[in-house]
């Protein structure tokens, strides 16, 4: 089975050995290769993916939350050349070489002895994604200097700064809207993951908006291929998967909500009681159809963590125990995106509350229903013309989700043929979007080159 390689991690290393030969280097922010939650690696491999599909010979570096650096190769893009991985995070821990503080002193420095400012100095450009959706001061102050600290070496090494499809806000501080506004009009492009995002950089770069710099995307993860689990990693879930008599309804449960109800309902202003949703939602498809029911995590915590969605799985089955009659079964935990999306592709019809986890359905043309808790959910389903298919649990009480839900289902049918339709030009600007990017990146080295600037 393909799979993630990677040497191990060296530490106290205070030398860099040279960007590997190719003609484009390229240094990755705001998503991990390897990180517990999916929905992350997911954008990680997907940018990889798609930056050597466009751009074959191109060098790579994910700055990541590791320790000193190494290398490793995705596999299944048939691309031997490897992916440098740079430990880089905002801790207070200034001594130490992964810190953002520490990088951006020895960048100034020229590089020193630090390995993430020597390949940001020596880079072509710099991509970043922040997650997909935590360029905003919501999750407080701290998250907020980590997510624009890498942002602004960049932009203080001179080096091209592109803000890969996310979205952007809301900023509640008028000091961090002010920084953030300062970012993006300082950025060589930046992207918009669909049309509600958009509008909102649009808001927030008012006259600065520059349509040639400033576009509309896609997800980045509706480009992430697909690798099949072995049978050892699925377990008995192979025999499910390939049983095609009754309909395979998967499911994902959010850890989030579920583990800490008092906490996320008051955090995210939950009108309906997810826990109960998503409980109530699993028996009616046991009594009113034939279907079975497969709960897939997305977020891969190790035991005990309050986002783990392992154990929100569990604990779902363990409820629906009683009526299940063997058609309720928990799919073991998969640490490849990649191959989670391949199980989630064998389904019927799959319901989420993680994003990524939808949008690895609506990408493989699997009709999708999402529990939406964020706003960033529905500009993902309108993209793909399946708006009507997400249940807002902050607008909706608990009946109203499992009926929205419910319907989502029993329209699977239509869901699928107006996907069908869709989905094809959703890709196209996935594949286009990512030329794009690697073309202004390949513009920017050249202009560099010609006018001599120094590494």
């Amino acid at each position: 089975m393909p799979k993630l390689k990677c040497e191990s991690r060296r530490t106290g290393e205070k030398t860099f050995t040279a960007w590997p030969d190719g003609a484009l280097r390229v240094c990755l922010f705001g998503a991990a290769l390897d990180t517990a939650n999916l929905g992350v690696s997911a954008l990680g491999k997907s940018v990889v993916h798609a930056l050597r599909r466009a751009a074959p010979d191109s060098n790579v570096a994910v700055f990541d939350f590791g320790r000193g650096t190494d290398t490793c190769q995705l596999d299944s893009s048939g691309n031997t050349k490897p992916i440098i991985r740079c430990g880089a995070y905002h801790t207070r821990r200034i001594y130490r070489p992964e810190s953002l503080w520490n990088i951006r002193v020895c960048a100034w420095l020229g590089g020193l002895w630090n390995p993430g400012a020597r390949l940001l100095r020596t880079s072509d450009a710099v991509l970043d994604i922040t997650g997909g959706d935590s360029f905003t001061d919501l999750y407080g102050p701290w998250r907020f200097r980590a997510v624009t600290l890498c942002k602004q070496i960049a932009l203080e090494l001179e080096k091209p700064l592109i803000l890969l499809p996310q979205t952007y806000g809301p900023f509640e501080s008028a000091r961090n809207r002010s920084i953030a506004q300062d970012i993006v009009r300082r950025s060589a492009m930046a992207w918009a993951r669909d049309e509600r995002s958009y509008d909102v950089l649009r808001e927030l770069l008012g006259d600065a908006f520059d349509p040639a710099r400033h576009r509309s995307g896609v997800d980045v993860a509706f480009g992430l291929p697909t690798v099949k689990p072995s049978e050892d990693a699925l377990g008995a879930v192979t025999a499910w998967l390939a049983d095609k008599t009754t309909p395979l309804a998967g499911l994902n449960v959010s850890g989030l909500l579920m583990n800490r109800p008092e906490t996320a309902a008051q955090q995210y202003g939950l009108k309906a009681d997810y826990s109960q949703a998503v409980i109530s939602l699993v028996r009616r498809l046991l009594k009113d159809s034939n279907a079975r029911i497969l709960l897939i995590p997305h977020v891969v915590s190790l035991p005990g963590h309050y986002e783990s969605d392992i154990e929100a799985c569990e604990r779902v089955a363990d409820t629906a125990a009683d009526v299940a009659d063997g058609r309720v079964a928990v799919m073991p935990a998969l640490h490849d995106p990649r191959e989670v999306k391949w199980v989630i592709s064998q389904c019927d019809w799959f319901c989420g509350t993680r994003m990524h986890s939808t949008i690895a359905a609506l990408s493989s043309g699997v009709p999708a229903a999402a529990i939406a808790y964020s706003p960033k959910t529905l500009g993902v389903f309108e993209t793909c013309g399946q708006g009507a298919h997400v249940a807002d649990p902050r607008q909706l009480d608990t009946g109203e989700v499992v009926e929205r839900l419910w319907q989502s289902w029993a329209a699977r049918e239509k869901a699928r043929e107006s996907l069908q339709a869709t989905l094809p030009a959703v890709l196209r600007r996935a594949e286009e979007q990512m030329d794009a990017i690697v073309a202004e990146c390949v513009k920017r080295s050249t202009e560099d080159a010609e006018a001599g600037a120094p590494p």
